[in-house]
């Protein structure tokens, strides 16, 4: 009886904080220090963070020395937290990174905030901390159903907003009475030497020739010539005359909408009911318009081929590309930007390639399905022979433009967007995901028919949705955050720079320069020279998270993201 007695009076052991706090002071830096000084970690931040919150839900559970019902109690009550918020926030949580946005983004902050109340009510009676410990824990879980997310960047930032606050696209619709609002007169597409008549511009490779302007931006900075809101979406510009062409998302109509390329104000929208969207990329069409013969063709997120009349909007044909390879909608949407060569039009649905006769929209062939991809159809000569080329899940392909039969492959399983590339020599470029690196391929065709061999594999530069250019026996392009430039001849990485997220970019070839919009919706000239990296200027052009690739027509450039549009002049150099 005496020895129960004094058992009973023993005091319990003080809290064993200490390996709560360092594991809450190793989060915090993984978190927010660590994407300050290395930010392309952005997979290390985010498992280094989800790790750090596991480890201090198990420092409580069995080295804190609280009592058993407390370490099981407080567990018990995080995962039951955890398990019923997750069935009430908001669809972009919910469904972001994939469905693990939740936890990524929770279970650190719900143990970051466990510690912190581990060592401040570490001196409260039990009473009281045992019901702060219950109010921490629901408080840190039921925050995350007052906010919505419109998709994170590069280093894992996410664009949290309370869940009821408007989306730009709410603010735009809510600002825009586009049925009673006369639209200006049209003007007549004039062909100027200024056009851009599509996707990373006339040979898709990113390249402005014949061009070079003034570098010393200090002295003769971009002039804002007008700045416009617009809707959703990943799509670039096209540009004839007068008149640019993009695509964009507005409530539950996908648009294809002209603009007076002077004045950035609307001319025509052709507009289908349709609506794409997803938590990490948000809503719109991804493909980029392309002209062609006095039309515009657009491919929407969800599978619309449309060919349209380019100075009114008036329908010619409409077909779905998706109904008729019998494709399934991609997790990014379909994000091809139609290829128009003689009297086809061609887009790949996902992997598999689709050509429509341009004057009817019948169908004239469709290719072998290739799996997931959100690259689109290139043209290439290669040994004098006019293909298409096309990187999907399986690898990469090329086939004949009239009849779409094979020509030749190679397989290199992974999840391509980014297009493929050509070498002076005719090697081929390719890349299938953010960390398989760039490969270069030998084509030839020979007695026996085509033949593909692996000249080397290089990962010092890896792009992902950020295409790459090819100058003079180098490659440049995004390496995760940060430029990067490769030889060619070996795939030795040359140098690597800048912090530009997940941005895009043009070469001037003339000029070695590269005019680089960044993720951030910075504009900056980086010489396209394999000795070093150099960043000439930069200057702040639009803001908010910028995917898009930027369009440079004539001395205009144009850039825009799923908030808001704007052209520059630049000043061309010797003037």
């Amino acid at each position: 009886m005496a020895m129960a007695q004094i058992n009973q009076s023993t005091p319990p052991k003080p809290l064993r904080l200490w390996p709560g706090v360092v594991l809450g002071l190793l989060l915090v830096v993984i978190r927010f220090v660590v994407p300050l000084v290395l930010p392309a970690a952005n997979v290390f931040v985010v498992l280094g963070g989800l790790a750090c919150g596991v480890a201090i839900i198990l420092w409580w559970a069995f080295f804190s020395r609280a009592r058993w019902f407390e370490r099981l109690g407080a567990v018990l009550l995080m995962i039951v937290g955890l398990a019923a918020t997750f069935r009430v926030v908001d669809v972009s949580i919910a469904t972001g990174a994939m469905g693990m946005l939740f936890p990524i983004l929770a279970v650190p902050a719900v143990a970051l905030a466990f510690v912190t109340w581990a060592v401040a009510s570490r001196r409260c009676s039990d009473r009281v901390r045992r019901a702060t410990m219950v109010a921490t824990i629901l408080l840190a879980c039921g925050f995350w159903t007052l906010v919505r997310t419109g998709g994170f960047t590069a280093d894992f930032k996410n664009d949290l907003a309370w869940r009821w606050a408007k989306t730009p696209e709410e603010r735009l619709l809510a600002q825009t009475n586009e049925a009673s609002a006369a639209l200006p007169a049209i003007p007549a597409p004039t062909a100027t030497g200024a056009d851009w008549p599509g996707f990373r511009g006339p040979q898709r490779d990113g390249s402005v020739r014949g061009v070079q302007i003034k570098t010393d931006w200090s002295q003769s900075p971009p002039v804002e010539l007008w700045r416009h809101p617009i809707g959703p979406g990943w799509s670039s510009f096209a540009v004839r005359g007068n008149l640019l062409f993009t695509q964009e998302q507005r409530g539950d109509e996908e648009i294809v909408a002209c603009y007076n390329a002077t004045t950035g104000q609307p001319v025509w929208k052709h507009r289908d009911p349709a609506r794409f969207w997803e938590s990490n990329g948000g809503a719109g069409p991804r493909g980029t318009p392309t002209l062609a013969k006095g039309r515009v063709y657009t491919f929407g997120a969800t599978g619309i081929l449309n060919a349209l009349d380019a100075g009114t909007g008036a329908v010619v044909w409409s077909r779905n590309a998706a109904s008729d390879t019998g494709a399934k909608l991609p997790q990014w949407g379909f994000s091809s930007s139609p290829l128009v060569l003689d009297e086809a039009v061609i887009v790949a649905t996902a992997g598999q390639l689709a050509s429509y006769d341009i004057s009817t929209g019948n169908r004239r062939w469709l290719g072998s399905a290739g799996g997931a991809g959100y690259s689109s159809p290139q043209l290439l000569s290669i040994a004098g022979v006019a293909q298409i080329v096309l990187v999907s899940a399986a690898g990469v392909s090329s086939v004949a433009p009239v009849d779409g039969k094979l020509l030749w492959q190679h397989l290199w399983p992974g999840y391509p967007i980014v297009q493929p590339g050509l070498t002076a020599d005719g090697d081929v470029l390719i890349s299938v995901s953010d960390r398989s690196g760039l490969r270069r391929l030998a084509v030839a065709q020979g007695p026996g028919g085509w033949t593909v061999q692996e000249r080397w594999t290089s990962t010092g530069l890896k792009p992902y949705f950020n295409d790459f250019v090819v100058h003079k026996g180098h490659a440049f392009g995004f390496d995760g955050s940060l430029l990067s430039c490769i030889d060619l001849s070996d795939g030795k990485r040359q140098w690597k720079g800048g912090r530009y997220g997940q941005g895009q970019l043009i070469l001037l070839p003339d000029q070695d320069l590269l005019l680089v919009l960044s993720e951030a919706g910075e504009l900056a000239l980086v010489a396209a020279v394999p000795d070093q990296f150099k960043e000439l200027a930069r200057f702040p052009a639009i803001k908010g998270k910028t995917w898009n690739h930027p369009v440079l027509a004539g001395d205009t450039l144009l850039v825009r993201n799923g908030e808001e549009m704007a052209a520059f002049r630049l000043s061309f150099a010797g003037r």
